[in-house]
């Protein structure tokens, strides 16, 4: 799930990604064009994953979740665009 916050007075969005998969481990990447370094999820006890981040309002963000290291998946309530790779990222409009 993604939930989003505007600050009237503010440039950026507040995003709340969460995700309910079983696993260890959770990154976002591609947010920003960040494909290498990802911003990790932290595991909450109902073993859900969340994390907040701030990104700039009238953007668009190709992104996907890497799952233990090993699994890539999409956001399950986004929109999906083809990537270079031949598979699918997800889309996020602020």
């Amino acid at each position: 799930m993604i939930e989003k916050k505007y600050f009237k007075t503010k440039d950026y969005c507040k995003v709340k990604f969460s995700l309910d998969v079983e696993a260890k481990k959770i990154d976002i990447l591609g947010l920003n064009g960040e494909w290498k370094k990802g911003i990790a999820m932290t595991k909450r006890k109902d073993g859900s994953f969340t994390v907040d981040v701030n990104l700039l309002k009238d953007t668009q963000h190709e992104f996907k979740y890497l799952v233990d290291k090993k699994h890539w998946i999409n956001d399950p309530e986004t929109v999906s665009t083809l990537n270079v790779f031949g598979t699918s990222n997800s889309v996020l409009s602020i």
